[in-house]
């Protein structure tokens, strides 16, 4: 049996400088929204002629847009941001050329680009208002928020028969908050590196992660409470060591199956899903860590009170002697 409670302190002081440096890489950062979250218009101009980047912007802001994100995706192929476009086309379609019947600002722009590199052609374009914008990432919040709290509420009611049932429910909770600061640092930095932005792709892969790591979380949990429902008086440490011994190999194994999946999609996949499959291969690996290290260590933390004793000895305060805190 591994002794994986006497090392917690290990685990939990590596999450919580981990956890730091996530916070630290947000604060200084920020995430860069993507369009679903930040009105404008965003499209993809395929040059006949080799361009930079540099020269791209260049010409869009001739165009009149300074602001404009131009991102390399491809051989001349750029997808490019900019405030949100007027008289803009209905529904996306691929167009060599300004036309009668999409004819908007976007063609406008295409036409001044097709002067300075030559044949362009457009190969999508959307485009959303601010009032759009601002609906979905409040959505996008609340659906994050209702996940954790149906998770807490979950867990605490599945074991309710423990001692302390909902203190299984909160440090799953954390271990979820871990796994996304984990995933919300690495975009903030990815997007500072890159131009990577935060999308519905994002959120959706997000809430996947979330139900993967409290079901590896929950495994973990349920052993925990089988060990305990069979020896009411065996120690809570020697119950969580059983527990995550007995469990690490499958949920190794089920990850590392994930993993390999996840990469070969993200080898041969396409640059649309390229993000999506990103935050699921971080959040599967996560995910794994904390259900072992961060979950299960916090609740053997909160069991032995060590964090009371860790504020305490902080502060100058000392225990009475006799008296263990609960």
């Amino acid at each position: 049996m591994i002794d994986f409670a006497s090392k917690r302190w290990w685990a939990l002081s590596f999450s919580a400088v981990l956890m730091i440096i996530c916070i630290g890489a947000l604060a200084l950062f920020q995430l860069r929204p993507g369009i679903e979250f930040s009105s404008g218009s965003q499209f993809t101009f395929e040059f006949s002629q080799d361009v930079t980047t540099q020269e791209v912007r260049a010409a869009l802001a001739d165009a009149g847009h300074p602001e404009a994100r131009v991102q390399e995706t491809g051989d001349r192929t750029f997808l490019i941001r900019t405030n949100e476009l007027e008289g803009a086309p209905a529904q996306n379609e691929q167009v060599v050329g300004p036309t009668e019947a999409s004819q908007g600002e976007i063609d406008d722009i295409q036409e001044q680009l097709q002067e300075r590199f030559g044949p362009i052609t457009r190969r999508d374009f959307s485009t959303v208002s601010g009032s759009v914008s601002t609906e979905i990432a409040r959505n996008a919040f609340f659906a994050v928020l209702a996940a954790c709290v149906a998770i807490l509420i979950y867990i605490s009611l599945a074991f309710r028969k423990l001692q302390g049932s909902w203190r299984y429910g909160t440090c799953a909770v954390v271990a979820l908050a871990h796994d996304a600061l984990i995933i919300l640092g690495l975009f903030a930095i990815l997007g500072e590196w890159r131009g990577t932005e935060v999308d519905t792709a994002f959120i959706t892969a997000l809430l996947t992660i979330i139900g993967f790591s409290v079901h590896d979380t929950i495994v973990v949990f349920d052993r925990m409470r089988e060990v305990m429902e069979h020896d009411p008086y065996v120690p809570f440490e020697e119950a969580v060591n059983a527990s995550l011994t007995e469990t690490l190999t499958r949920s190794i194994n089920t990850s590392f199956v994930v993993v390999l999946t996840v990469t070969a999609m993200l080898l041969i996949g396409g640059e649309t899903i390229r993000d999506f499959l990103l935050v699921l291969l971080v959040g599967v690996v996560a995910g794994t860590y904390s259900s072992i290290f961060v979950a299960a260590q916090l609740l053997v933390a909160w069991e032995r009170n060590d964090i009371g004793r860790f504020f305490r000895r902080i502060t100058g305060r000392e225990e009475a002697p006799g008296i263990e805190a609960v």
